[in-house]
C-alpha cells in the first residue's frame, strides 16, 4: 500500500495539485467510501471513523458529498410532492 500511496503523491505532484486540494479530496473520497460501505448509515459509519455522526454530517456537507447517493434504493427522491391521483380529496 505504500508503494501505492508514494505512486499517487509523485503523480499529484507532477499534476501540480495543492496540498489543500490533494487534502480535501482524500477526505471525500475516504468518506464517501465508508458512507457506501454503510449503505449511507451516517451512524455506522461515523462510529467507523471515528466521529459523531453530527461531525460527520457537517464534515460531508462542507465537502459538499451527497450522501443520499450512497443509499441504495432510495424511497423518494427528497422534496418530491405526492402526485395528485395519490392524495385524497376531503369532500365537505
Amino acid at each position: 500500500m505504500r508503494g501505492e500511496l508514494d505512486a499517487l503523491i509523485n503523480q499529484m505532484l507532477k499534476g501540480r495539485i495543492l496540498y489543500t486540494e490533494a487534502v480535501r479530496e482524500f477526505r471525500k473520497a475516504f468518506i464517501a467510501t465508508v458512507l457506501r460501505e454503510n449503505n449511507g448509515n451516517q451512524s455506522k459509519a461515523a462510529r467507523e471513523l471515528g466521529m459523531h455522526r453530527n461531525t460527520l454530517t457537517r464534515t460531508a456537507s462542507a465537502l459538499e458529498l451527497d450522501v443520499r447517493a450512497s443509499r441504495p434504493g432510495s424511497r423518494r427522491p427528497p422534496g418530491k410532492a405526492p402526485s395528485l391521483s395519490s392524495v385524497r380529496k376531503v369532500s365537505r
